[in-house]
């Protein structure tokens, strides 16, 4: 094949794009919309769905429409049925199923009492996860689809959501972790008023190297060490048996809990956090000085070059800032841990910005919508709440 028979051969339109150039074809030459309530997509719907029915039927009974009858007990078609379904694309379509004799056949592509078609769901999920109430949804599809879906529809699709989330809230996970990175997020959540609440998540890295996010926990009130024993007691629960590294924050009581959890884990702090910590302490002014004496602490070659770097920054800076010496001296033990590896491990160990992109969804969320619904909230673990 020459390199022109290939350019040729790429220029030829497909399958699906012939099919959609005739489509916009016969649109127009009926003076018909490709959208909205008689628009060309749904009589396409209509006619596809229906042309299904029939070949299910005809595989059912055994004959063509009209043919010769060759089951044993002589069944055959008897007319239609009027049903209407709710599709994801074109809203509102009237169907006309048909029956045989002996009510025996059962549909599969729309089945009996199936008033939704595959995708309905997913839309009506999309919106939700983005913070939509079930009256805004509602109104949702009424405006773009032109189809009446009740507040307690949309309920019942969410409630999927609620089951398929206590299901992979509570599914196995691995015996050994390489590092379990732990953080939370405190959001807003309306439950009779709006306020924040903690969201407590965790994320393993496998020793193939691989991330899964092992759970998200609601909490009530502000972060508390008392709440994560309940959530890596969850974590154990599951099946983890041991981790290398739990990577967290300077939280008071953390590493206590995490040595009841897992006696032979290390418990590394978050650099970050201390380093974003130590700027909170102190005066902007100083911040670009302050900087420069601090990196030389988490960027020692290990653990006595550290020590001698966090001298000196006392030394310098104690007088004005005992408060940033005394966060530094309070997380040592937990701080040093990471100066023992190589650089490409330090930068995995050392902070958990591998929970950060996730806390960044739920602050983009919280930003478009304001607030998680109560709904949404009640998402929350079973375990985790007990």
């Amino acid at each position: 094949m020459t390199l022109e028979d290939v350019a040729k051969k790429k220029l030829e339109p497909s399958a699906e794009q012939r099919a959609a150039e005739e489509l916009v074809r016969r649109a127009r030459e009926q003076g018909l919309s490709l959208t909205g309530p008689d628009g060309l997509l749904k009589q396409l719907t209509k006619t596809v769905i229906e042309t299904a029915l029939d070949q299910e039927l005809t595989e059912h009974l055994g004959h063509e429409k009209n043919g010769q009858v060759v089951n044993e007990t002589g069944n055959v078609r008897n007319g239609t049925r009027p049903k209407t379904v709710l599709t994801g694309s074109t809203g509102q379509v009237q169907l006309e199923v048909p029956r045989d004799r002996d009510g025996t056949f059962e549909p599969q592509i729309v089945k009996k009492r199936q008033r939704r078609l595959s995708g309905v769901d997913e839309i009506v999920l999309s919106p939700y996860a983005k913070g939509l109430t079930t009256g805004e949804i509602s109104a949702h599809f009424a405006e773009v689809y032109g189809a009446s879906v009740s507040k307690e529809t949309v309920s019942r699709i969410t409630d999927r959501v609620i089951e398929e989330m206590q299901a992979w809230q509570a599914r196995p996970l691995d015996e050994v972790y390489a590092a379990v990175f732990i953080d939370a997020i405190m959001v807003k959540v309306r439950d009779g008023q709006v306020a924040n609440r903690p969201v407590y998540a965790a994320i393993g890295v496998t020793l193939a190297g691989e991330k899964d996010v092992l759970g998200l926990w609601a909490g009530q009130g502000g972060e508390g060490a008392k709440f994560w024993m309940s959530v890596l007691t969850d974590l154990r629960n599951r099946g983890i048996r041991d981790v290398f590294f739990v990577v967290c924050d300077g939280l008071k009581g953390l590493p206590e809990v995490v040595g009841n959890a897992w006696p032979a884990a290390i418990v590394q702090a978050c650099i970050v956090h201390l380093i974003r910590n130590t700027f909170r302490l102190a005066s902007k002014r100083d911040w670009d000085a302050l900087k420069r004496d601090v990196k030389l602490i988490y960027t020692a070659v290990n653990a006595e070059a550290a020590r001698a770097a966090l001298d000196e920054l006392a030394e310098k800076w104690g007088k004005r800032y005992g408060a940033v010496i005394r966060l530094w001296e309070n997380a040592w033990t937990e701080f040093i841990p990471f100066l023992d590896y190589d650089v490409e491990i330090r930068k995995v160990i050392c902070s958990t910005n591998a929970i950060e992109s996730l806390n960044a969804r739920y602050r983009r969320a919280v930003k478009a919508r304001g607030h998680f619904p109560t709904v949404m909230w009640n998402l929350r673990p079973r375990q985790a709440a007990a």
